[in-house]
């Protein structure tokens, strides 16, 4: 081989190393394009409020970690805003979320960490300790969250980290649940941190003493178009199934409100619980049983005779 091909060769490996190296510079900093810090405020549950209250405690505000945005909290998070120079309008809005976060990597310990490993465990169903250390397992998560989301995998959980982990949809426990698929899109139980929360304590609300609650398609984990709903994209949307008088309505088949085994004062207590388990949260429920929307519970809507459609805000 002549020197000439040798020293071209040389400058070929040179150059792609350098493209790498570039590459590598510029890894994608958003990683979903519709990455976004899911605003929560008053009325809201679930892993995200969660989150952002072991926040505020890393930021040395006191509240009670304990997944309600409730007035307490609205005033904690006004108490930070202040703080921070924000708009104090008591909402953990994505300036408010911005401002919240705390950059932390392997070693690091405390509230932000235990908002870190509730987050984690909810949205990649994964059962970390939230004991608040940042050890090797939870390192290992962050990396894997950070390759599922397309990020640059260094295990450092900074802005863009919280951003895509914050806005990355939660997947429900299904206790009090069963999983009903009726328009083959398999397991798309996914929707936001509030909407998942809000749902599940909406179902313990319900309790167990007409069976459990069958839940149909809500999102796909990263939302987008989903076979046979049009409104499923966004991570609010979840369709549950009437009850029936004899509690079998995960294995006998659904129902409409016109079947002589549709139970109304059970499928009124669930809507009753899912309303008052997020005040100000719910946008509408769809359910054609017209006492029901005399009763001003639910609203008419063209072929939901045989499921409920919950719209949170």
């Amino acid at each position: 081989m002549s020197r000439t091909r040798l020293a071209v060769g040389g400058l070929a490996l040179a150059l792609t190393a350098t493209v790498v190296a570039v590459l590598a510079v510029v890894a994608p900093a958003q990683a979903y394009s519709q990455a976004v810090f899911h605003p929560v405020g008053t009325g809201n549950r679930g892993v995200d409020v969660l989150a952002a209250q072991y926040l505020l405690q890393a930021r040395g505000v006191s509240v009670a970690a304990d997944g309600v945005f409730g007035s307490t909290t609205a005033a904690a998070v006004r108490t930070f805003q202040a703080g921070a120079g924000l708009a104090q309008d008591g909402v953990v809005g994505p300036q408010t979320w911005g401002a919240l976060v705390v950059t932390v990597r392997e070693g690091s310990s405390g509230p932000a960490v235990r908002a870190l490993q509730v987050q984690l465990n909810k949205k990649r169903r994964l059962a970390l300790p939230v004991d608040g250390a940042l050890g090797p397992g939870t390192a290992d998560a962050v990396r894997t969250f950070q390759s599922h989301a397309g990020l640059a995998a260094d295990g450092v959980v900074g802005p863009t980290t919280w951003r895509n982990l914050i806005w990355h949809y939660a997947y429900p426990s299904l206790s009090g649940m069963c999983d009903k698929d009726p328009d083959g899109n398999g397991t798309a139980n996914w929707a936001t941190g509030s909407t998942v929360g809000q749902l599940e304590a909406a179902v313990a609300r319900y309790g167990s003493g007409n069976g459990p609650v069958p839940l149909g398609d809500a999102s796909f984990e990263h939302g987008g178009d989903i076979p046979g709903h049009a409104s499923h994209e966004t991570g609010l949307d979840v369709d549950l199934w009437p009850a029936r008088t004899d509690s079998a309505q995960c294995t006998a088949g659904r129902i409409t409100w016109q079947s002589s085994t549709y139970d109304r004062a059970a499928t009124r207590a669930l809507v009753q619980a899912i309303r008052a388990t997020a005040p100000g949260q719910v946008a509408l429920v769809y359910f054609n049983d017209p006492v029901l929307i005399g009763e001003g519970l639910t609203t008419q809507y063209p072929n939901h005779d045989n499921h409920l459609h919950v719209r949170y805000r």
